[in-house]
């Protein structure tokens, strides 16, 4: 009995583990390009950027790339959630 249960709970583990490496969200930090005009977009934690004009444009660049970045994976792996988040610097003078 001790030992099926204990069967159970490491294969537990062993799946959680498993989905661990399913990543359901993916964050990208989207700034203005002051020199080009446009956006470019880094994702948090993966080696992922890409960049557009506007911000459908960047909306659509990003879905590409995340689908070309995770295309080899298991189905069922790539991020259900995209969340970009935009971040602007603003200098004041006094």
């Amino acid at each position: 009995m001790l030992a099926e249960r204990t069967g159970d709970l490491r294969l537990a583990r062993e799946r959680s583990a498993c989905d661990a490496t399913f990543v359901n969200e993916i964050i990208f930090e989207v700034r203005e390009d002051e020199m080009d005009g446009g956006y470019v977009a880094i994702a948090l934690g993966h080696a992922i950027a890409t960049q557009g004009d506007s911000v459908e444009e960047l909306r659509e660049m990003v879905r590409d790339a995340v689908r070309c970045h995770f295309g080899d994976a298991l189905p069922g792996s790539i991020p259900q959630i995209i969340r970009l988040h935009f971040v602007r610097d603003e200098a004041l003078t006094m």
